[in-house]
């Protein structure tokens, strides 16, 4: 994968120096995947960083599009040629993929996992099958089509640390992987030993491992939809003061584990939704549970980064059986779409194609007249 340095991505990096923001800093993301009363399937995601814009683009990759892993050494790393053309979130200039979906629905989320991911250490002498965390969205989504093929293709590679020079350290990362089918697993690595789990809730958030999050939801499984019924005490009726009383001990802050609680209540109290598109609106409004503001994502500590309106930068919903990006942003909460199968992805040319999040940095509204 080319590796494009640009005058962001200096600037970023000089901000990173001088204000040392980035030697604890993880991205504050959440994913969930629902499924339609159909059988039709939607993921989407936050994205969350707080120290800057990560300016980031629509980034479509033709099919027979030509990759090449990275390495500590360089561009020397696995080699392939997408067999599907990929739609996806690249960040700060760089032609990698954050997330993305390709043609045949199989979508992939990078989270952040700083201080829990250990990759396996580089050799020169497997750098033919060697990647980089950037590397593996693009790898996945241009090669496979279901879980299981996912599962083999990733046991034929190794994912090694590459220090990502605009941060200073490797990106640390673990993966959600959902098919239309409506199947999720999360890749990680720990102790440089790769481990694929079945994530049969269909969430994710950040550290620490998804096997703790798993044992963690045990503490929470009083929670309920259904509200607490009235109790006579001392020969007084005491009533829940207002709605909503079912979910009292629900953890609001932002941490990781907490969002990931919450992700998994407000998704498995959801309402039920026939189809795809009923089901995009259900994943935008659970999504706005976990908008964070400025100050409170990690890497934002307590600054206010001009012309930044929110650390959740951006939120999809990708409908895995239509083949549909929809999307909205922290400058525009208008929902705007890309329609997968409108591409002609042998024909768009050898090159990614670009498009901005937002025209304008501006929200769309409309002015009513009487």
């Amino acid at each position: 994968m080319k590796i494009k340095t640009t005058l962001l991505a200096t600037a970023v990096l000089l901000f990173s120096l001088t204000t040392g923001l980035f030697m604890n800093t993880t991205y504050a993301c959440t994913g969930i995947r629902l499924i339609a009363k159909d059988g039709s399937v939607v993921y989407g995601r936050t994205m969350e960083w707080g120290a800057f814009n990560l300016h980031t683009r629509i980034a479509v990759f033709p099919r027979g599009y030509a990759f090449s892993g990275l390495t500590p050494d360089g561009l020397n790393g696995k080699k392939w040629k997408a067999k599907y053309g990929i739609v996806g979130m690249d960040m700060i200039g760089q032609d990698y993929i954050a997330e993305g979906m390709n043609e045949a629905g199989l979508a992939v989320g990078l989270f952040y996992h700083n201080g829990f991911a250990r990759y396996p250490a580089y050799s020169k002498k497997e750098a033919d099958i060697s990647l980089s965390a950037k590397d593996v969205v693009a790898y996945i989504l241009g090669n496979f089509a279901t879980i299981a093929e996912v599962k083999k293709g990733m046991s034929q590679v190794k994912v090694v640390p590459v220090v990502e020079k605009i941060i200073g350290i490797p990106v640390y990362a673990h993966w959600m992987v959902t098919s239309p089918s409506g199947k999720s697993i999360v890749i990680e690595f720990t102790d440089g030993k790769m481990k694929i789990y079945d994530d049969p809730l269909g969430v994710i958030t950040n550290g620490p491992a998804f096997s703790w999050h798993m044992t963690n939801l045990r503490n929470y499984i009083k929670l309920s939809a259904l509200p607490n019924q009235d109790k006579v005490m001392g020969g007084i009726k005491f009533a829940p003061i207002g709605a909503g009383s079912g979910m009292i001990g629900l953890p609001g802050d932002f941490t990781p584990p907490s969002r990931f609680i919450r992700a998994v209540m407000w998704t498995q109290t959801a309402r039920p939704t026939p189809t795809s598109t009923e089901t995009v609106y259900e994943v935008f409004r659970i999504l706005d549970n976990f908008n964070v503001p400025l100050g409170q994502a990690e890497g934002s500590g307590i600054s206010y980064p001009k012309g930044m309106r929110s650390s959740t930068e951006w939120t999809t919903a990708w409908d895995l059986s239509k083949r549909v990006l929809y999307y909205h942003t922290m400058n525009n909460r208008r929902v705007r779409a890309l329609d997968l199968k409108k591409i002609d992805f042998s024909k768009i040319g050898k090159e990614i194609v670009h498009l901005p999040l937002d025209k304008t940095p501006n929200e769309d509204i409309e002015y009513l007249k009487l």
